[in-house]
């Protein structure tokens, strides 16, 4: 009967906004701050398929702050 609890929202100025949407832009600021930190280490250069890199750290911080909150 998990369906029929009320869904994990959040109220933002009135308006009402999904919790995976609040947990995906935390994500992709996440990845950003991690993407400034590998440059500011300079091992930014290592990787060599960061189009396919940053997407998918930015969804396991996503899903990490899921699993953590909501879980």
């Amino acid at each position: 009967m998990s369906g029929c609890r009320r869904a994990p929202t959040f109220n933002i100025l009135g308006s009402f906004f999904p919790a995976w949407l609040i947990c995906m832009i935390v994500g992709i600021a996440l990845s950003f701050a991690a993407n400034r930190l590998l440059v500011y280490l300079k091992i930014d250069k290592e990787i060599v398929w960061s189009i396919l890199v940053y997407p998918c750290l930015a969804m396991f911080f996503a899903c990490t702050l899921w699993l953590i909150f909501f879980s």
